[in-house]
C-alpha cells in the first residue's frame, strides 16, 4: 500500500501562485509514476499533471500547460506542482496519485490506471 498526503492548497487571487507537496509513504517511491487531478464541485475528476518514475517524462493537460509545473523529488518521497499564473476555473480540490504500471502518455491521463489516491488539498482562486 501507497499513503499520499498533499498539502499546500489555500485560498490566492487570480494571477497568483501556489506549490501543492504530496509526501508518499509505504512502498518505493521511485517505483511509481505520478500525477495529479482535481475535482471541482459538481464536475468530473480531470487530469492535471503526471510525472514518470525517475522524472524524464511529464504530461499537462492543455488547461494547464505553460502555467504548471509538476516535479518529484525521489529521496524525500515527494512530488510537487507548482500552478502559476492561476485562474478561477482552477478552483478544485486536487489530488495526487500514484501508479506502478504506468508508462505511456495515453496512460498516465486516466485516472483509472491509479493504484492510490489522497484525500486531497483545496485550491481556491478568487477573481
Amino acid at each position: 500500500q501507497v499513503q499520499l498526503v498533499e498539502s499546500g492548497g489555500g485560498l490566492v487571487q487570480a494571477g497568483g501562485s501556489l506549490r501543492l507537496s504530496c509526501v508518499a509513504s509505504g512502498r518505493t517511491f521511485s517505483n511509481y509514476a505520478m500525477g495529479w487531478f482535481r475535482q471541482a464541485p459538481g464536475k468530473e475528476r480531470e487530469f492535471v499533471a503526471a510525472i514518470s518514475q525517475s522524472g524524464s517524462r511529464t504530461y499537462y493537460a492543455n488547461s494547464v500547460k505553460a502555467r504548471f509545473t509538476i516535479s518529484r523529488d525521489n529521496a524525500k518521497n515527494t512530488v510537487y506542482l507548482q500552478m502559476n499564473s492561476l485562474k478561477p476555473e482552477d478552483t478544485a480540490v486536487y489530488l495526487c496519485a500514484s501508479s506502478y504500471y504506468c508508462s505511456t502518455a495515453g496512460c498516465f491521463l486516466k485516472s483509472a490506471q491509479y493504484d492510490h489516491w489522497g484525500q486531497g488539498t483545496q485550491v481556491t482562486v478568487s477573481s
